[in-house]
């Protein structure tokens, strides 16, 4: 992956870079937030590393602004481990929230998950019938029209057909869609399934329900 740093602290963008380079990402570094949305601008990335708190520009102002223009996964890192702090930058649809100090071991992981989440490294475009999944691009098709999802229809839909034939249990859908920081029940799942199918219209069939347990992508 092309993979952008964003933090104050030299250090920390050293020691991240050093292993994500071992991982073979390439990387690009960013000392503030000001400085990150200017490289957004000219360049696509596949993931933000992004600190909260930096001088001139803060990561959370600078996540929004890049999102007016990028929908790229984020992890933000920050010393504010409050349950407040976080919900807020959920809230700006940050992917993952890292608290420091923290292990870099851990945050490879966290990488790794965020991109699996994000279709990251898959196969590009999926066609089942007239549904057409471009996972890459973040676009579905039905019977060749472009429909609209909310941020988080996309990721479930994403991670339902990656693991197409696979049960799902609603507790493993909220942690791998929502993380595992996420504050709510199962009942989410349900209400976003609910959703998606309606936008999938007759293709809602290969979304099915397992009594008892959660969901799968049959076709």
């Amino acid at each position: 992956m092309k993979i952008l740093i964003v933090d104050d602290e030299e250090m920390i963008r050293e020691v991240l870079k050093e292993y994500l380079q071992a991982e073979g990402h390439e990387v690009v570094e960013a000392i503030d937030g000001v400085d990150a949305v200017e490289k957004c601008r000219g360049t696509d990335y596949d993931l933000l590393i992004m600190d909260v708190m930096m001088p001139r520009l803060d990561g959370l102002s600078a996540v929004k602004e890049i999102r007016k223009n990028k929908d790229v996964p984020v992890i933000m890192l920050s010393a504010r481990g409050e349950e407040y702090d976080k919900l807020f930058a959920f809230q700006l649809g940050a992917d993952d929230y890292v608290t420091k100090p923290f292990s870099p071991r851990e945050l490879m992981a966290r990488v790794g998950a965020v991109a699996k989440r994000s279709g990251i490294g898959v196969e590009r475009t999926m066609r089942f019938e007239g549904l057409e999944v471009d996972i890459a691009g973040r676009n579905v098709f039905v019977d060749g029209e472009k429909i609209s999802l909310t941020p988080k229809e996309y990721e479930l839909l994403f991670y339902l057909v990656k693991n197409k034939g696979i049960a799902m249990t609603r507790e493993k859908l909220l942690y791998e869609v929502w993380g595992f920081d996420f504050y709510g029940d199962d009942r989410t799942v349900d209400t976003h399934v609910k959703t998606l199918r309606s936008a999938l219209k007759e293709y809602r069939k290969f979304i099915v329900t397992l009594r008892g347990c959660g969901y799968k992508f049959d076709a």
